[in-house]
């Protein structure tokens, strides 16, 4: 058995019956690279022979009673894989809106926790010959990272399927423990909380003045006798204080129904915005992201006078980390500076806060937020994330952000699954209460894919936005182009003189 880590469990205790733990990958196929039929027999048949190689494909859970301690994995003694690998079609004619609408309801179902946390779909009858394969795993087996290394095991990088290796040992399955078994793990887990608490309360303490500023707060009392007592000076890029983020029509309760919607950006394009402009693709990223909500907020007589805030999930998986599966994953709020109206400047103030954000993300230990989700036991920790998300959705406390953007890195080159070449891959994340806006991108061979989830009912047109976000590109690539220029006459003017 592995238990789960305190972030790990995190992803089931947000689950209520309106918010899933589970992301989804969409991978769109192009048949016509494979000689061979893309059949589901064949998808099954790749699959069982890389299941030594896909570890959470045949875990499930078993809980410990009344929450003491984290969850464990076994080794399903029931696996079966023809439950998990389906095949479904679209009627005609197979649009990508109708592709959307489809993953929007399988995404808006739970997955079975009595079995392991995942589901594929084989989407056929799509326009143009295509194939679609919807990937669907709980967030508390993988994180981004580990999902693209899922991605990895399955495809290949030529149409010739590779040949893999068969296990060094024959998988066993584990029998499900007793309820007396784990009941005694989960006092042995409660005998260590102390020691974990007295190890975060001195790490909290150590980091102190910087958790302080990412918060947003200036200077609390005490804050200086701290600094003394650890010998930490003022770091002048800590200076930017979060401010609170302003409420939208999105910032509210969700309903169980979601919206999906998704489209392809040219990566090399964004490549030449951020060169010219002295920023990165992440930032180029974020500043469409915000010139596609500006725009929308403000068609909609709702654009706030403050910037909007979004929380920017950041991997810290080391190289000896890589292959573990699990999360590896802390985060950091950056400003979209949406009151900005001009998208050059807009740019430039989004790469000042980025720059800020990562300084005060660097100052802490990679481990911080890993040790506050593995201090409280999972019960008590469930009712604190439930007890927080309605404090934010019913106004008690402002909202710590508006949305969550995901930059997720892909390899530049095709692949191929069966022999059908990978088009596009686009993310399918996960939304709660208060935040009812998810934008994930993921990079593959020359684009930029981005999925949008939202909640159904506060963001019914989220079409929009991939609409936004596409007029978005050619205004920023327009405006990089008359910088550039810009610069170019200044330069021959300095030659003349």
């Amino acid at each position: 058995m592995q238990q789960l880590t305190g972030l790990d469990t995190s992803f089931l205790n947000m689950e209520t019956s309106t918010t899933y733990g589970h992301i989804c990958g969409l991978g769109i196929f192009d048949p016509t690279t494979s000689a061979a039929p893309f059949s589901l027999d064949e998808v099954k048949r790749i699959i069982s022979e890389r299941l030594h190689l896909l570890p959470p494909f045949r875990r499930r859970l078993v809980e410990v009673p009344f929450g003491l301690d984290h969850p464990y994995w076994i080794e399903d003694p029931h696996f079966d894989l023809d439950f998990h690998v389906r095949h479904i079609g679209l009627p005609p004619p197979g649009d990508k809106r109708q592709l959307g609408e489809q993953v929007s309801r399988l995404a808006a179902r739970p997955l079975d926790r009595s079995r392991p946390l995942w589901e594929l779909y084989v989407i056929q009858g799509l326009e143009g010959g295509l194939i679609a394969q919807l990937t669907k795993i709980h967030h508390c087996a993988i994180d981004g990272v580990s999902g693209a290394e899922i991605m990895t095991t399955l495809l290949d990088i030529t149409p010739e399927v590779r040949k893999v290796k068969a296990p060094r040992r024959p998988w066993r399955p584990e029998p499900v423990p007793s309820e007396i078994e784990m009941w005694s793990r989960g006092v042995v887990g409660v005998a260590g909380t102390p020691r974990k608490g007295f190890r975060l309360i001195r790490e909290t303490i150590r980091n102190f003045p910087v958790l302080a500023k990412s918060m947003g707060i200036e200077e609390l009392p005490g804050a200086s006798l701290i600094n003394s007592v650890i010998g930490r000076k003022p770091d002048p890029m800590l200076s930017e204080a979060s401010t609170p983020a302003p409420r939208t029509s999105f910032n509210a309760r969700i309903s169980p129904h979601r919206r999906f919607a998704f489209g392809s950006i040219s990566l090399d394009t964004v490549k030449e915005i951020k060169g010219i402009l002295g920023a990165t693709v992440n930032d180029v990223v974020l500043g469409l992201c915000s010139a596609a909500l500006r725009r929308y907020l403000e068609e909609r007589h709702e654009l706030p006078s403050d910037p909007l805030l979004a929380m920017v999930p950041v991997s810290v998986r080391t190289e000896e980390q890589k292959g573990t599966f699990g999360n590896q994953v802390s985060a950091m709020t950056a400003s979209l500076h949406t009151h900005i109206k001009d998208p050059v400047q807009r740019i430039a103030a989004i790469h000042q806060s980025m720059k800020i954000a990562k300084d005060q993300h660097q100052a802490l230990p990679a481990h911080l937020l890993q040790d506050f989700a593995q201090f409280a036991p999972p019960a008590v920790a469930a009712r604190a994330a439930r007890v927080i998300a309605r404090a934010t959705v019913d106004a008690w406390v402002d909202p710590p952000f508006n949305v969550v953007i995901s930059n997720v890195p892909g390899p530049q080159f095709p692949i191929y699954y069966i022999g059908t070449r990978l088009v596009a891959n686009y993310p399918v994340s996960a939304i709660n209460d208060g935040v009812g806006l998810n934008i994930t991108v993921q990079s593959y061979n020359g684009n930029l894919d981005f999925g949008l989830v939202a909640c159904r009912d506060l963001l019914p047109d989220v079409w929009d936005l991939v609409d936004y976000l596409h007029d978005a590109v050619n205004e920023l690539a327009d405006a990089a182009k008359q910088v550039a220029a810009a610069k170019d006459a200044d330069e021959d003017q300095d030659g003349e003189s």
